[in-house]
């Protein structure tokens, strides 16, 4: 049943129910809906629309409904609501009978997703702080493991100058360090509750806002309610979040697929995150590090089409927002996962350490350092360049590195 129907002489056609619904995917905020309603039966007995025995009585089908989800939420999802409001008041009715049409009292579905979707968002962002901790921690391990290795550094794809393989290590760590910030700066913004704010002009009952944020684990409640009911910038900061750091792990997994290509062999990629060829027996792909690559490309995606859908909506609430949960709840699960296969990566790789050194040593990738040393001796820079390059083209000519001329051809 539709929690709307009163105003309508017929309901919606089928066709239009199927393309209205969202409980095929909002059921996944189930757990959140029911806390959040659990908070609102509290509020609604301070300002003695319920009774304390009705609180009481209510609190428990909540809490029981909330264990029957957590058993089983993929089956939610078929269950035939409208979507993840409809269904947790259905089953509520069943459960306590009229008692539970007193729930919405003051609350709209408006205030109630923004809560629910705030809440979901909160706790898969933590989640993903920790596994950015736990990916940095990785690199940090690899690092320590390979200090002394050398390993070409590059700029256009050309062996540029060498470099250690723990300070490649290290930079990605610096890219971690970012996202892990700008996650958390999100966080802090999203952490606003807009419990409280009707459809969009606030609520009749002296609800304590407050108090009602804190116990839901806000840092406080929204000031506007035009803006609360309507506000999705913590979807796009999100979306924003998990682009720019699934843009660095594609750029890892770009690095750590031509290392273990056999034309570089640099390093070797664990059994567990690599598989072989229906046709080519030899093969070894690094399919994790390409489906990383690839679902990059998502990922950007769910945050293009926040911002088309964001762009040019009126205040307050449209039935547009609907479309903010689907590209989220894509992008976060797939950013976790990648960011939990990019360790699995780096926990089980193998470093060719010989390989490291003698491709840095090929290439003439000590060239800038022999301009510096002629700079030492008093040659302007400039001019140390230019000799240096003149013999990197002699040395070319002969097929051998820098290091292999004589004195005198120097």
């Amino acid at each position: 049943m539709a929690l709307w129907g009163g105003r309508f002489s017929s309901g919606p056609d089928e066709a239009f129910k199927q393309f209205n619904d969202s409980l095929p995917f909002d059921y996944q905020m189930a757990e959140q809906d029911i806390i959040g309603s659990i908070a609102w039966a509290g509020a609604l007995q301070q300002v003695k629309v319920l009774s304390a025995q009705e609180h009481t009585e209510l609190v428990a089908a909540l809490n029981e409904l909330l264990s029957d989800v957590q058993q089983d939420l993929s089956a939610v999802a078929s269950a035939g609501y409208e979507d993840i409001h409809s269904y947790v008041e259905a089953k509520l009715i069943d459960k306590v009978g009229d008692l539970a049409k007193k729930l919405h009292t003051g609350r709209s579905r408006n205030d109630q997703v923004a809560t629910d979707f705030r809440l979901w968002s909160r706790s898969t962002a933590e989640q993903i702080v920790e596994a950015i901790q736990a990916l940095k921690a990785e690199f940090v391990a690899l690092a320590e493991s390979e200090l002394g290795t050398i390993l070409p550094g590059y700029t256009h794809l050309q062996r540029a100058q060498p470099v250690l393989f723990s300070h490649w290590c290290m930079a990605y760590v610096e890219m971690l360090e970012r996202d892990e910030s700008r996650l958390n700066d999100a966080i802090t913004r999203l952490n606003v509750s807009p419990l409280g704010s009707g459809a969009l002009a606030g609520t009749a009952y002296p609800i304590d806002r407050e108090a009602l944020a804190h116990n839901l684990g806000f840092s406080h409640a929204s000031r506007n309610s035009l803006d609360a009911v309507s506000d999705r910038d913590f979807v796009v900061e999100l979306l924003s979040c998990a682009s720019i750091s699934m843009m660095h792990l594609s750029r890892f997994a770009e690095d750590l697929i031509f290392y273990n290509s056999g034309e570089a062999g640099f390093i070797e990629l664990a059994d567990n995150v690599t598989s072989g060829s229906s046709l080519m027996p030899q093969k070894k792909n690094p399919d994790a590090l390409e489906l990383i690559r690839g679902k990059t490309g998502r990922v950007f995606g769910a945050f293009s089409a926040m911002m088309m859908t964001l762009k040019a909506l009126p205040l307050a609430y449209n039935k547009d927002m609907q479309e903010d949960k689907e590209g989220l709840f894509d992008a976060m699960p797939t950013w976790l996962a990648c960011i939990h296969m990019a360790q699995a990566c780096i926990k089980g790789i193998k470093v060719n350490g010989e390989a490291t050194l003698k491709a840095a040593k090929g290439g003439h990738a000590n060239a800038t350092e022999l301009a510096d040393y002629l700079v030492a001796k008093g040659i302007p820079f400039r001019e140390g360049h230019h000799i240096v390059g003149q013999l990197v083209q002699h040395a070319i000519s002969k097929g051998q590195n820098l290091e292999d001329l004589s004195l005198d051809e120097f």
